[in-house]
């Protein structure tokens, strides 16, 4: 976790951050584009920060070492995974969290994204999330801690959460990502659900869409 983020600093005085994840195998650059894609307006004061997931042996890709926030062990009946990681990276985000309200964002101007595996990060990370955050976005993910995070007794505050998935993703399936959904938006928070004609990735639509929940989020 040494590594130190990738930070997109606005033309204007910062007044927001989205801290964003990227997915396994991935770097810190790979949804660096996706900022202008954005089409956010030339006055916003939104600082993007990217983290570096640490390189590391990934039990089911032959334990080849690559980006990863956490070990997967194994894919069935459920995804197995290295709980300590998963904790050590959403300790992480929430070190970068508070970084950011040191510097002086509100929380309420603090958005969480990840794809993939970072979306499995950032979710664990919010859920018990004692500050009302903007919200999260969760692409192409899933949430392999959230049964047993949800069962534990909060006061945390509800999320809005905007979840976006292909229809034709077959390393994170659909399913999964409306598992966590479901399970969210049972527990009381807000949540929306996009599917889109694409696989394991994203597409100009979600963009699009992704750029219209964060303009609503932080009123941009």
């Amino acid at each position: 976790m040494s590594n130190a983020p990738h930070t997109i600093e606005p033309r204007n005085p910062a007044d927001a951050a989205v801290i964003w994840l990227h997915g396994l195998g991935a770097d810190c650059f790979d949804f660096v584009p996706v900022v202008e894609m954005l089409g956010l307006p030339a006055s916003h004061g939104v600082r993007f920060i990217f983290p570096q997931a640490p390189t590391r042996p990934v039990t089911i890709n032959g334990g080849i070492a690559m980006p990863s926030w956490y070990d997967i062990l194994g894919m069935a009946p459920a995804r197995a995974i290295n709980q300590a990681q998963m904790q050590e990276s959403a300790d992480m985000v929430n070190s970068l969290v508070e970084q950011q309200l040191a510097a002086g964002i509100a929380a309420e101007r603090i958005v969480l994204a990840g794809f993939s595996q970072g979306g499995a990060v950032i979710l664990h990370a919010a859920v018990h999330q004692p500050r009302q955050l903007a919200g999260l976005m969760a692409l192409s993910t899933y949430g392999p801690t959230l049964e047993s995070l949800l069962a534990e007794q909060t006061d945390a505050p509800a999320l809005d959460i905007f979840f976006g998935h292909g229809r034709h993703d077959d390393v994170v399936l659909p399913r999964l990502g409306r598992e966590a959904h479901d399970r969210l938006l049972a527990a009381g928070h807000r949540v929306e659900w996009h599917e889109y004609a694409m696989m394991h990735e994203v597409c100009p639509a979600e963009i699009s869409d992704i750029s219209r929940w964060l303009k609503q989020r932080l009123s941009i």
